[in-house]
């Protein structure tokens, strides 16, 4: 029987409980209704649990979703997913811009590689224990994180408990690397340059569908995205889809749709934010949304050349609602980089605070970790990625982020190091439209075109 992710309803019960336990709904009484029917928790990395339950469980599953759905939270007034009220609630807003800089080429270059490069480190890992991270690169003597994973040299027993990414290591570790593979941490920036030059700037969350549905095979999306694109299909409209049974709404997967939001608004994080904004609610609410939008107003901010990585994080920091847990988190992560010296001990901190409590996926932590990587690293490249991939957790998409910001920071492609560009020989495999085996030059051509339309 095949056992599709990210959609059972026996799966996602366990994943919406946890998530009622974040946002504040008081579900106790559910969860016992569920363990007393012999519901499992959720499945602690995989999409889908291993056996198919029984009818009567299923069914009570889908029942407890819809129940859980209707709970009130105490977070909703601090932690609203309405731009207007979102924006009631950010004292410090950023002011718009009439004025579009022109951006080169080549600094939209460097971004464009800097994502692939970053999510490229991080694939083989993806999923691993923070501890599994760490071992596999001292084994090879690549700790701490300077250079890709590699499989030469890893003890047998090792690599036996802590196998890599079983669908990342055929191309992502250094001896297998021949350009850039498929990843959705590509394919997503990809759709999104597509959906500006079909829709323009003033694109709708519905605009964003028909694009998906036109051109995003279904089994190319995980998480929130799935159940979104599931939910399309039941004929539900936006932010709807976003929310009918779907726990994962305050994951990554918005955040890693964010880039080219921020990329095409150079100077302006506002209207990056609310381009961010649209796009995000087509799967996600609160903090998976503001995680879209402060990563769309740091990378606008940094794509003029112009500020420091210190000062397009604290941009950012602008556009989301100060009492929401994801200004907290990010916060508490800048803080202990700024402060601890050695970047592991930032890590165990930001582990110990959050692993507990959130979903490996979940976008405060990763959110809090790609912000403690850039400000600890000053915003080198190097530094950037390899302290974000270092932190574990989701390690290609902390990666892919990470290395967006810093390569918009150095530039130009020639500013990143050989040893991490020259092996994607300048090509990407996709699957979204007629990108497979575009080179990063072209992107970088694309994208301008879009940033400097008015």
């Amino acid at each position: 029987m095949l056992r599709l992710t990210w959609v059972q309803p026996e799966d996602l019960l366990g994943h919406e409980l946890r998530q009622a336990a974040l946002d504040g709904r008081e579900a106790s009484v559910i969860a016992a209704r569920w363990k007393a029917a012999g519901g499992e928790e959720a499945p602690l990395r995989a999409g889908a649990s291993p056996r198919p339950p029984s009818r009567y469980l299923r069914q009570l599953a889908k029942d407890l979703l819809d129940e859980l759905a209707d709970l009130p939270s105490r977070l909703e007034d601090h932690e609203p997913t309405d731009l207007a009220k979102i924006r009631r609630l950010c004292p410090d807003w950023p002011s718009g811009t009439d004025a579009v800089p022109l951006v080169p080429c080549a600094r939209f270059e460097g971004a464009w590689l800097g994502r692939a490069v970053g999510c490229l480190l991080g694939k083989p890992v993806e999923k691993l224990p923070l501890e599994a991270i760490r071992d596999l690169a001292a084994s090879t003597g690549n700790w701490p994180l300077n250079t890709y994973f590699t499989a030469r040299g890893v003890p047998t027993d090792l690599l036996r408990a802590h196998p890599w990414n079983r669908r990342s290591a055929p191309t992502s570790l250094a001896e297998n690397i021949d350009g850039m593979p498929e990843d959705d941490d590509l394919n997503y920036p990809l759709l999104n340059l597509l959906l500006l030059q079909r829709h323009g700037r003033d694109f709708t969350p519905t605009d964003v569908a028909g694009l998906w549905l036109d051109e995003l095979p279904a089994g190319r999306t995980f998480t929130a995205e799935r159940i979104a694109y599931r939910n399309l299909l039941l004929g539900l409209n936006p932010p709807h889809t976003a929310r009918h049974r779907n726990p994962f709404r305050e994951w990554i997967g918005a955040l890693i749709r964010a880039d080219v939001h921020g990329w095409t608004n150079p100077g302006d994080p506002a209207s990056a934010a609310e381009q961010a904004h649209r796009d995000a609610t087509l799967t996600h609410t609160a903090n998976g949304v503001y995680a879209a939008m402060f990563t769309a107003a740091t990378i606008a901010t940094a794509t003029t050349g112009s500020h420091d990585i210190h000062s397009c994080l604290r941009t950012g920091l602008t556009v989301i609602p100060p009492a929401s847990r994801l200004s907290r988190a990010v916060h508490h992560a800048i803080r202990l980089a700024r402060h601890t010296d050695d970047f592991d001990e930032v890590v165990d901190e930001l582990h110990a605070t959050y692993a507990d409590t959130h979903h490996w996926v979940h976008a405060i932590p990763n959110t809090a970790l790609v912000a403690a990587a850039l400000t600890h690293a000053d915003g080198d490249f190097t530094g950037s990625i390899c302290r974000a991939v270092s932190g574990g957790w989701d390690t290609d998409s902390n990666g892919a982020t990470a290395g967006s910001i810093a390569g918009l920071l150095t530039g130009a492609p020639e500013r990143l190091p050989d040893r991490w560009t020259t092996p994607l020989k300048n090509r990407l495999a996709t699957s979204v439209a007629d990108f497979d085996g575009t080179g990063f030059d072209a992107l970088a051509h694309l994208t301008r075109l879009e940033a400097s339309r008015p």
